[in-house]
């Protein structure tokens, strides 16, 4: 496991990185590092490492040997592809505030990734959740820990619901699910949006499902103003709703009671149709011999016919059957 080995001071900066004092940054970028840097300045506020080759964040990796903590409020982690969050993975960052980890292909998030993190306000998860980390994120997001979390994102990870177990837990003021696999927002859920009113959700370009079990999202997003981009939130099924925004749908679209009603009336109706048709079967089986009689007069009355006019042909191409009948 790899940790840093000691605070630098003064002018001092990491190999292959760059330090901007009076910013109190230090960037290492596209430089295909493997692991994270040994050694931080002790004035560094803000750390970015990006485009480099970090698959794994060890638990204690930014914690020095003296003890000494580091100053960091702000860390981005961006593009590294990291794979694995391992159990205090930021141990030794008591006053970072800002953590970006987007753009990664994580597979395992411990649920003690983000131990310590107390005075955290922005996690950044944008396009970085591979399945199995979707599966261990709402255990890794402890409200408990994760207590002043201001700002959540979590864009473009497939994911199917909210991945926070109990919302009301936290002091979120934005959460930004958009571009998901969202095709609905359950009752528990939404109970816990109208309790945190402060809370601004932005929810566009999941693919909603606009039928009955949509009832409870739906009145939510017409009586709150808490979902920022209600406007571009479109059906995605059933194919006669698709492309239609939720806003422009009728209570009676997404009505439960409604819906099932109409459904018993099609089953009604179908039931009707079969003993109609039984019924019909049954008056051609009760009146089978006189149904045959009547086809058999039917055929009968044809053959006479057909007969009538062939002698007429025979008569009309045969001069001399015809002089017979004159």
């Amino acid at each position: 496991m790899f940790v840093c080995q000691h605070v630098l001071s003064e002018d001092e900066c990491p190999l292959s990185c760059i330090c901007a004092r009076d910013s109190g940054t230090v960037t290492c970028r596209d430089n295909e590092d493997t692991e994270l840097p040994g050694d931080i300045p002790e004035w560094a506020t803000t750390l970015i490492l990006r485009g480099n080759n970090i698959s794994t964040l060890p638990g204690g990796g930014f914690s020095s040997n003296n003890g000494t903590k580091l100053e960091l409020t702000t860390l981005s982690l961006s593009h590294n592809g990291i794979m694995v969050i391992e159990a205090d993975a930021f141990t030794g960052l008591p006053r970072l505030r800002l953590l970006d980890l987007s753009h990664n292909r994580l597979v395992y998030i411990s649920d003690r990734a983000f131990h310590s993190l107390q005075e955290l306000r922005s996690l950044y998860l944008n396009d970085s959740l591979l399945a199995p980390a979707v599966a261990q994120l709402s255990n890794a997001l402890h409200g408990d820990i994760l207590c002043n979390l201001h700002r959540l994102e979590l864009s473009g990870n497939r994911l199917k619901t909210i991945p926070i177990s109990k919302l009301d837990a936290f002091n979120l003021h934005t959460l930004v699910l958009t571009n998901n696999s969202i095709e609905s927002i359950g009752k528990e859920d939404v109970s816990s949006l109208y309790r945190k009113k402060q809370v601004r959700v932005y929810l566009s370009l999941n693919p909603f499902r606009c039928n009955c079990e949509l009832e409870s999202f739906y009145f939510w997003l017409k009586n709150s103003s808490q979902c920022v981009d209600a406007a571009r939130l479109l059906c995605a099924e059933p194919d006669a709703k698709k492309g239609i925004p939720i806003e422009w749908l009728r209570g009676e679209d997404v009505d439960c009671l409604n819906e099932n009603l109409e459904a018993v009336s099609y089953v009604f109706l179908g039931i009707v149709l079969a003993l109609i048709g039984i019924v019909f079967l049954m008056v051609l089986y009760l009146n089978r011999r006189g149904i045959k009689r009547w086809l058999n007069n039917i055929r009968d009355a044809c053959r006479d016919q057909m007969e009538v006019y062939h002698y007429r042909y025979e008569q009309d191409s045969d001069p001399r059957l015809a002089n017979v009948a004159v």
